[in-house]
């Protein structure tokens, strides 16, 4: 028989979002979107406030690997004149590697982060909001969809731009319920200069100008 999700349990407490926070080491801003991506399961009380069982951050923390620890905050991407923050979440260490090596030529004129699984880039989302998501849809530890569609219901993250790599055709997508009107989607194999071509379109829309490559 399940028990209630509210229901007191002193071997397995109900925790805050903040508490849940400060036990994985990342920032508040991380663990709601975790929990609205559906990746950090929690309840509402009557109250309507989020409560996370102790064993569901224990399990995500040993899924992820994340360890308890002070994380600054950060501004949202763009501000001021720094160069576009452009954050990359690739399936595997290969995927991210070919990414980044596109991306090179660009040299100082971006700031490229990236993550090589679901966990640490929605942990890198959480940190700062990029300008530039370029993002793997088909992820083993996080659903590419939830993550898409929870980041455009969030204010914070309005005017991030994203570029999605999928091997899943247009019917399985319009299935799934569609992406975020500013979501660009490209369908495997994709090459990853044409990664470096979005990146350089998107600069090119902002208004950034390029000292390398080809604006499309």
């Amino acid at each position: 028989m399940s028990r209630p999700h509210f229901a007191q349990d002193p071997v397995d407490p109900l925790l805050t979002t903040r508490e849940a926070a400060m036990r994985l080491g990342v920032s508040l801003r991380t663990v709601q979107l975790w929990v609205e991506a559906g990746t950090l399961p929690a309840g509402r009380t009557p109250g309507g406030h989020r409560r996370i069982r102790l064993s569901a951050v224990e399990a995500l923390a040993q899924r992820s690997g994340l360890r308890a620890a002070a994380e600054p905050g950060a501004a949202p991407g763009g501000a001021g004149s720094a160069p576009p923050d452009v954050l990359m979440v690739a399936a595997s260490v290969d995927q991210l590697q070919a990414w980044q090596d596109a991306l090179q030529p660009l040299g100082a004129q971006i700031s490229l982060r990236g993550a090589n699984n679901g966990y640490t880039g929605m942990l890198q989302l959480g940190r700062k909001v990029p300008d530039l998501l370029v993002t793997d849809l088909s992820m083993p530890d996080i659903d590419g969809y939830a993550m898409l569609l929870t980041l455009a219901s969030l204010n914070d993250y309005a005017s991030m731009r994203v570029l999605a790599i999928t091997a899943q055709s247009p019917q399985y997508i319009a299935e799934r319920g569609g992406l975020p009107e500013r979501v660009r989607v490209l369908h495997q194999p994709v090459p990853a200069q044409a990664v470096r071509t979005w990146v350089e379109a998107e600069l090119g829309r902002s208004g950034r100008p390029l000292a390398l490559g080809v604006v499309t």
